[in-house]
């Protein structure tokens, strides 16, 4: 009977499961400006049930993710349980869930992806919002490496204000979540002359001030993170996203 039925829907060949795993790709593709593998797996059993919207668990797979915001993503990785969708709407190309659900997911960064991210304009313009000792500040060369000790050191180039010079700072750290919503810098130690250390500290206290995860959510979800990793020159993070929505892309 089910033969029947998604042999007349509009996507031939393809059985319910594929049709929606297709559709959720596409989608998720959309939200990101460039991607590398990307693969999704819907499970039903029986396959009938998805013409309800039930779906009994959805694992998505996608590596070398790049965000409209110039954030580059090495893997990420979102495992479903039990969800009910609007399988109406896969028709128009869309996810519609009937009532908010919750993922775990793993995302790695590379050490390249964290200094490119650092040199992109969307960060820079945030760091920049940083006033210091009442002059604004210009970033160039910021780079972030990981240790053998799975310590982390930041270094970057820094104009305070009209000065024609950079002042450089270096300093070492280590990755600690907080509270679930935060990504922190901590136990640092600065080197430099003493305005290199206070400049450093001011950087590092504004940067752990903006990685708060609510403040870079996608639309209609939360992330929260359990726990971070720092191996192999990656950064990973395990945790939950809470979806009210499926976000919708921007192409």
């Amino acid at each position: 009977m089910s033969a029947i039925v998604f042999g007349s829907l509009p996507f031939p060949g393809q059985s319910g499961d594929q049709i929606v795993s297709k559709v959720v790709t596409t989608a998720i593709a959309a939200l990101f400006k460039k991607t590398g593998k990307l693969e999704a797996n819907v499970r039903a059993e029986p396959i009938a049930k998805i013409l309800q919207g039930s779906i009994d668990g959805f694992d998505f797979v996608g590596k070398g993710m790049v965000m409209y915001n110039g954030l580059r993503l090495e893997a990420m990785e979102l495992y479903l349980q039990a969800i009910s969708i609007d399988f109406s709407a896969i028709f128009s190309g869309k996810v519609k869930l009937r009532q908010p659900t919750q993922a775990t997911m793993r995302i790695v960064l590379t050490e390249e992806d964290l200094t490119r991210s650092f040199n992109t304009p969307f960060i820079i313009e945030k760091l920049q919002r940083l006033q210091y000792q009442g002059q604004s500040l210009h970033f160039q060369n910021t780079q972030i490496t990981v240790n053998p000790d799975k310590s982390i050191n930041i270094q970057s180039e820094i104009k305070v204000g009209d000065n024609t010079e950079y002042i450089p700072i270096n300093m070492q750290t280590e990755l600690h979540t907080e509270s679930r919503t935060k990504i922190q810098f901590i136990n640092p130690k600065f080197e430099g002359e003493e305005n290199s250390i206070q400049l450093s500290q001011a950087i590092l206290d504004h940067v752990n001030n903006l990685l708060d995860l609510d403040k870079f959510k996608l639309d209609g979800s939360r992330l929260r993170v359990d726990r971070a990793r720092v191996k192999d020159k990656e950064f990973v993070f395990y945790g939950t996203v809470e979806i009210d929505r499926f976000p919708e892309g921007k192409k």
